[in-house]
């Protein structure tokens, strides 16, 4: 045994250190957060201006006009992945990232 019963702890002391404890878990919690929020909206911009690059590029070739279509249609569907990221819609975001990426490789089938 510890040599102290239940009764001795002092219940303001008790309850600071699990306070303290909380403080921390929620702090760690709005970090990972604010993290989740900015590789969102980052993913979604990067993906954004590749989509609307290759889709100029695609424009430019003589590639069927579907292909420079759905370049930009993913594009647009990151941009607004983009967006709800940073809104901290991340669920949402990731969703509309993996669907905008999807659109833009079944473009490039069509080439």
């Amino acid at each position: 045994m510890s040599g102290r019963a239940d009764s001795d702890i002092d219940p303001a002391i008790a309850d600071s250190e699990t306070a303290a404890g909380q403080d921390e878990a929620a702090d760690d919690l709005m970090e990972d957060a604010r993290r989740a929020r900015w590789t969102a909206a980052a993913t979604g911009a990067a993906l954004t201006l590749a989509g609307f690059a290759a889709a100029l590029l695609r424009l430019t070739g003589s590639a069927p006009a579907l292909v420079p279509a759905a370049y930009a249609g993913g594009a647009a569907v990151c941009a607004a992945a983009a967006v709800l990221g940073s809104r901290g819609r991340t669920r949402r975001a990731l969703w509309l990232l993996v669907a905008g990426v999807m659109v833009m490789a079944l473009g490039d089938q069509f080439d």
